[in-house]
């Protein structure tokens, strides 16, 4: 999506440990005109595909989720990383790490919200080691809903992330493929796709 390449390159800023900071525009301050144009990229690329919900893990997928269930017309669903007093009754629960924070979460979703029957585009922001979005779909195959893919804005293309889920058969779609980045520089080289 040259859109959204363009604007990485503009914004976006590279630090020390592969870190890609697109938090102008991604995932602290929001563009919402952005995130509309991503909503309807996705939709582009599920066209023809069934979706009854989306799900995403807070806290930084939650924003782009809801634009784009807007343009699907469909229920956004979030996995919370804390068991909390106004999630009651049975849960579904998995453990993911993040490679961003540096740590494991137990994320949740009430079995209220997820079941049989529902159709799940998994939605987040970015894709380094896949441990989020494989969190999500084993929370998608234990509720017994069929998951119909995986839309991601940034996918870190030199991490194992994006090749896992592909190598699990799971519909990945990413807008922007990073395939290098030098925090010296500054420079950003993306996958052509």
């Amino acid at each position: 999506m040259q859109l959204l390449e363009d604007r990485i390159r503009k914004d976006g800023k590279v630090r020390e440990g592969n870190v890609l900071k697109v938090d102008s525009f991604l995932n602290h301050q929001m563009d919402v005109n952005l995130f509309r144009e991503i909503g309807k990229e996705f939709q582009r690329r599920f066209a023809g595909e069934e979706i009854t919900k989306i799900l995403t893990i807070e806290a930084s997928g939650i924003g782009i989720a809801c634009v784009v269930a807007e343009i699907f017309n469909v229920p956004v669903v979030f996995a919370k990383k804390t068991q909390t007093k106004n999630i009651a009754g049975d849960v579904y629960t998995t453990k993911v790490e993040s490679f961003t924070h540096g740590r494991v979460y137990d994320i949740i979703v009430s079995k209220e919200f997820l079941g049989k029957g529902d159709k799940v585009l998994l939605i987040d922001d970015f894709l380094a080691n896949g441990k989020a979005l494989e969190g999500l779909a084993t929370l998608v195959q234990d509720s017994g809903a069929e998951l119909v893919g995986a839309g991601v804005v940034i996918e870190k293309g030199f991490q194992i992330g994006g090749k896992l889920l592909r190598d699990r058969g799971i519909h990945l779609e990413s807008l922007a493929i990073v395939d290098g980045m030098n925090d010296k520089t500054g420079e950003i080289t993306f996958r052509k796709q």
